[in-house]
């Protein structure tokens, strides 16, 4: 019988409201800071400022649960967002109440949400590869490291994972043209949302130290993935 856990579902729902939320502002606004680093301009999707969440709630289910259990999320966050986004293009194209049109209705919906098709297509592709990436450079480090060093794994993974989701992202958003994601900027936008992925990854190690600590013991599980099939399509636990 499986066993049961009283919060995993609580980390699965926060995981993949924050995923659905950071698409929703990667469609709503484009941000720029007015800075530049050298020839580099500071500048990135909004969305970009609460995705990296979904990379710290991926690190306490892989590190707490394991990567089986973890792979299950990542699957679920994946089909919710597709949901969503066939939504938000259903909707679109619909057509509007006539007081609603003349009020610029449909006007501002495709301004804000117009893109989203695109960043959607971009976001899945982005995310599949990198939140696998993170969990399995976690699971494996765990393995290697015998449990010791959690600051150590949660901030590798970060790197290698969010590395992957961030050049996926970018480019595929820019190949199909989503506003603000151009050729000339992908450097840019790459650099900047990648430091700053990465930088809120740090700066809240200690409190997913801390939460990690506290769902081991709450849970009575500290999962080691020694025997694990790490194939990402297997949804067997």
């Amino acid at each position: 019988m499986e066993k049961q856990y009283r919060y995993y579902d609580f980390v699965m729902a926060g995981f993949v409201t924050v995923l659905l939320l950071s698409n929703l502002l990667s469609s709503a606004k484009f941000i720029d800071f007015g800075v530049s680093v050298g020839s580099l301009r500071l500048m990135f999707d909004a969305g970009t400022l609460v995705f990296p969440i979904s990379y710290i709630f991926g690190d306490i289910l892989t590190e707490v649960y394991g990567y089986k259990r973890s792979r299950r999320v990542i699957w679920t966050g994946f089909f919710a967002t597709m949901l969503m986004g066939f939504f938000v293009w259903l909707t679109g194209v619909l057509p509007g109440e006539s007081g609603w049109e003349a009020g610029v209705g449909q006007t501002a919906y495709n301004a804000i949400l117009g893109s989203i098709t695109s960043l959607i297509a971009a976001s899945l592709a982005a995310y599949w590869m990198g939140e696998f990436t993170n969990s399995y450079v976690l699971a494996r480090m765990k393995i290697v490291t015998q449990g010791r060093w959690l600051w150590s794994r949660t901030i590798t993974s970060t790197l290698v994972g969010q590395g992957v989701d961030t050049l996926v992202f970018v480019s595929v958003a820019t190949l199909l043209q989503a506003v603000g994601f151009t050729w000339a900027n992908w450097s840019s936008v790459v650099f900047t949302s990648y430091v700053f992925k990465v930088g809120i990854e740090v700066l809240f190690t200690p409190l997913t130290m801390q939460v990690v600590q506290w769902l081991k013991s709450a849970e009575k599980e500290d999962y080691y993935d020694y025997n694990t099939e790490f194939n990402p399509f297997r949804l067997d636990m």
